[in-house]
């Protein structure tokens, strides 16, 4: 009898995805349905990067490319770290891939052994932990819960360390919960990891640009931990730019040497159309990441104040990405027409089929009493999803 291997057979499918295809789902039976599962801008992409792809298609950039990325590419990312983050690296540090996604597996792959440690905060992007068992490496959970806005502390963090450690994966601003960690909170961590030199940290920052505080802060910053920090980022979420597939790492020489031998042995460089329209999106006008940045601003505003006018949600004020995570854990135990809700994938399941809003629980997170929303849609259509979504909690006795 065939079967997969073992390595697949551990992975766990990926929860947004599901939820986003039960959407469609309902979609094409007819039924009305705002789906707020899925992690992704509802802009367009920029016409000037659009235009670079046009121009790259006409000049035949159609061969493969260098496995790290066009020079040029990289050379733009290195000048965008030095300009927006004052943080000096070399092209040869940077290793650009099929989206940020290859790019903290890669480093992952490529560093993690047979039962080293991973430390991930929770809530975390649903993919971390998939990753490591990938990695045959082990996750270590440190939770915090909404009353100290999903942000660890460096007390936390001492705590999980142990000789088997290997690494740690910070996500700021954060998928699913949109806190931001402070200069000072990052510095507090970063001197506790100062103590453990055998450390890598993995500092993805994808949502960079979708930040309501001001300033990015990057862990990267602080020299008693930079030789060992790998910066991921990726065009995917500021410039709208999710389908085109381009993700970096800024790292130091020896994990991007080591990551680019990876991915020449299974993918090689990634598009090299993308990657012209990725240069473009650095080197060109930042007019529209700040644009698209008010638009989430004023959305964050906007689904803050409805869910809080929804009885039962607990609902904190996210700084960045475009994610609101509130706990429903005051649902559960309730039901409608004999249906219990007993965690949160029951009440997204039940706010999906009652409600007609996708949402994703948050146990795929390591967050089992919350929920996940996106509020990468339309004003219009965020006001008719939190009215949907009241009136569905309201039948729930």
């Amino acid at each position: 009898m065939f079967s997969v291997s073992d390595r697949l057979a551990a992975l766990s499918p990926s929860e947004t995805l599901a939820m986003s295809q039960k959407s469609n789902e309902l979609k094409a039976r007819g039924i009305d349905v705002v789906n707020l599962s899925v992690g992704e801008p509802d802009f367009n992409t920029p016409d000037h990067i659009k235009e670079a792809a046009k121009h790259a298609v006409d000049n035949n950039f159609s061969f493969y490319s260098p496995v790290p990325g066009y020079p040029a590419l990289r050379n733009a990312i290195c000048a965008k770290l030095k300009s927006e983050n004052g943080l000096d690296y070399k092209p040869e540090q940077i290793v650009c891939s099929n989206g940020a996604k290859q790019s903290v597996c890669n480093v992952l792959l490529a560093i993690i052994s047979k039962g080293d440690e991973v430390i991930i905060p929770a809530p975390f992007w649903v993919s971390y932990p998939e990753m490591v068992k990938l990695a045959d490496g082990t996750s270590v959970f440190i939770s915090a819960d909404i009353d100290q806005d999903f942000k660890i502390t460096a007390t936390q963090l001492e705590s999980a360390i142990t000789p088997k450690t290997k690494a740690i994966i910070l996500c700021s601003p954060s998928n699913p919960t949109g806190s931001v960690y402070s200069k000072a909170e990052l510095k507090e961590l970063a001197d506790v990891l100062a103590k453990y030199p055998d450390i890598i940290i993995l500092s993805d920052e994808i949502y960079e640009h979708i930040n309501y505080l001001g300033n990015h802060e990057s862990i990267a910053q602080f020299e008693n931990v930079r030789e060992r920090v790998v910066i991921i980022n990726g065009v995917s979420k500021g410039y709208a730019m999710t389908g085109w597939r381009i993700g970096w790492i800024a790292a130091p020489k020896w994990i991007a040497s080591a990551c680019n031998t990876l991915q020449g042995q299974y993918t090689s460089g990634p598009n090299s159309v993308a990657q012209k329209a990725a240069e473009a999106a650095y080197t060109g006008d930042q007019g529209c990441v700040e644009t698209m940045r008010l638009a989430f601003e004023r959305r964050k505003k906007l689904v803050v104040s409805l869910a809080r006018e929804i009885p039962g949600l607990k609902v904190n004020d996210p700084q960045g990405a475009f994610y609101i995570f509130p706990d429903c854990s005051f649902y559960f135990g309730k039901s409608f027409n004999g249906k219990i809700i007993e965690n949160s994938g029951d009440l997204a399941m039940y706010l999906l089929e009652e409600g007609h809003v996708a949402c994703v629980g948050g146990a795929a997170f390591g967050a089992p009493g919350c929920v996940r929303f996106s509020y990468a849609t339309s004003d219009e259509n965020l006001v008719k999803a939190f009215g949907w979504i009241k009136e569905a909690l309201k039948k729930l006795k």
